[in-house]
């Protein structure tokens, strides 16, 4: 058996707003990299979003990090029509349009239960509707699953990362805990190490 790590093939597209390994959505730039690698089908990647995710919100919008969201297909095989991997597909759409954390709090908020259909892409175009993704250019890039190939680069690259399960957050590179305590106090210690 070969050692060597498979050389992951990048994407044709990748959404507006991605990391420069185009693995990920950049939704803000600051000095503390920090990596939320979540999936749409998740109920902990919910919960996680519910309580971490305004310390994140509030560090993204003090300049305080770079925050770089990565949303896996990790989950398709508990739905029937591999709903992770065309919720993270249809978050790209949202990316594309400008409204990628609007459209992450209505996934998560309308989060359909394992093991069923998920929502339907008419249904992931309505959520993008009701954050001011309107125009027929988002319904389009969602029905004709224009970025699967990205979710599903997004999904091997975090896996090749060593990522194994979601929610899972990296400070600077280093996976913590994925509490708003443990997150705040890396982001802290790593910005005193990068000068504040």
């Amino acid at each position: 058996m070969s050692t060597q790590t498979p050389r992951i093939s990048s994407p044709s597209r990748v959404p507006t707003s991605s990391s420069p390994s185009g693995d990920g959505i950049v939704v803000a730039a600051g000095s503390v990299q920090v990596d939320a690698f979540i999936d749409f089908l998740c109920p902990f990647c919910k919960q996680f979003e519910g309580k971490g995710g305004p310390v994140l919100d509030e560090l993204a919008a003090n300049g305080a990090i770079r925050l770089v969201y990565h949303p896996m297909g990790f989950l398709d095989g508990l739905s029937t029509t591999r709903y992770s991997s065309r919720a993270s597909a249809a978050s790209g759409c949202a990316s594309d349009g400008g409204h990628f954390m609007e459209y992450l709090y209505a996934l998560f908020a309308n989060q359909p239960p394992e093991g069923g259909p998920g929502l339907s892409d008419d249904e992931l175009v309505e959520l993008g509707r009701a954050v001011g993704l309107g125009d027929s250019s988002f319904a389009a890039c969602v029905r004709q699953g224009v970025y699967l190939e990205w979710s599903s680069y997004v999904t091997a690259t975090a896996v090749q990362r060593g990522v194994g399960g979601t929610p899972t957050v990296a400070v600077q590179g280093v996976p913590v805990p994925a509490n708003p305590q443990t997150i705040l106090a890396a982001v802290r210690a790593a910005r005193a190490g990068v000068g504040g």
